[in-house]
């Protein structure tokens, strides 16, 4: 019998959650039948997504996630032992898997690609849904031009990192907004943003126009509140808004609040959409091989703040809604 350990969703998170919203427990699993394998994660990811959906989690169910695990034992043949795979399997360390889609129509598990010596933790990041959610999000919906001028919120983030490299490949003038000058001098100095801003900067308004000559051309968001609307603002005629995330309001909706957008939105003519990146599955792979050839031509760099220990789950989940990472918050078992 195999002993998995799992944190279980107690309570729901009212404002920054706490360590008692959880419970980490134990269970004994029975053994696979015709059609399952069983898998043991190696790494987890935490994203600002789990504090968003987690008013849909059910109380008493396994907090939700995505985990690069490892093929323990398999009795299914697309799924062989050794292989590694990316499954939304929840915070567990063993897992057993049907190979049933989920409810939303996803595959259960997916096999990683071969890494050419790339780490797997990848495969959570840049190399995976964040990766792709970087993309599709910029690609498909802002359709960004050489010349053009793209204004990133969270911009030191797992997905705003790769966004504005992305954007720089495309020829684009990039400024990046975070919120502290240590990872604007990454941004500018190690990705080649062009410009940083920090939004809790109290000239932060002024200093968007003049980081902004030309005006904004696509704004890639993931923060939302009052800073979206004082780029929206900045925007020029049919300018382009991709909407992935809303995390200055996710632990305190007061944050989110902001002045109405209607406003540009109409006068400007701007398109404002937001998505849910597996609206590309049926091109998953399509950005992770774009996404390695980038990093192995050089030109997409990526870091992860790694957490050591299953432990330690909820310390970096935390931590990743307070804005201590820098690119992609992983936990390593």
């Amino acid at each position: 019998m195999v002993k998995a350990k799992k944190y279980i969703f107690e309570k729901q998170f009212v404002g920054l959650p706490k360590a008692t919203d959880l419970k980490l427990v134990e269970e004994e699993l029975p053994p696979i039948k015709d059609g399952e394998f069983l898998t043991e994660a190696v790494y987890l990811s935490v994203d600002p997504y789990m504090r968003a959906y987690a008013p849909t989690v059910k109380l008493g169910t396994t907090f939700i996630g995505s985990q690069v695990a490892k093929v323990l034992e398999s009795k299914n043949s697309k799924y062989p032992v050794g292989k590694y795979v990316v499954g939304e399997f929840g915070w567990r360390t063993h897992t057993i898997v049907d190979d049933t889609p989920n409810p939303r129509g996803f595959p259960s598990a997916w096999l990683i690609p071969d890494p050419e010596g790339l780490p797997l933790s990848l495969s959570l990041g840049v190399l995976g849904m964040t990766g792709n959610t970087a993309y599709f999000g910029l690609l498909e919906i802002c359709k960004p031009q050489p010349g053009e001028t793209v204004v990133v919120s969270g911009a030191a983030g797992a997905v705003g990192s790769i966004v504005g490299q992305i954007a720089k490949i495309k020829g684009c003038t990039v400024i990046g907004i975070a919120g502290s000058d240590e990872k604007g001098k990454w941004l500018v100095n190690d990705l080649k943003f062009d410009t940083f801003l920090n939004y809790k900067d109290k000239d932060f308004g002024q200093k968007l126009v003049q980081a902004t000559p030309k005006g904004v051309d696509c704004y890639f968001d993931n923060v939302g509140g009052q800073l979206s609307t004082k780029i929206l603002n900045r925007m020029n005629l049919f300018g382009r808004a991709s909407v992935c995330g809303a995390i200055s309001g996710y632990n305190d909706k007061d944050d989110a609040k902001a002045d109405a957008v209607q406003f540009p939105l109409v006068f400007k003519q701007l398109k404002m959409e937001g998505f849910l990146v597996h609206r590309w599955m049926d091109r998953w792979f399509e950005g992770i091989a774009q996404n390695k050839n980038w990093i192995k031509e050089g030109k997409l760099k990526y870091r992860e703040t790694v957490t050591e220990g299953f432990e330690n789950m909820f310390q970096a989940f935390v931590e990743m809604l307070q804005g201590a990472n820098t690119g992609k918050a992983v936990v390593k078992v």
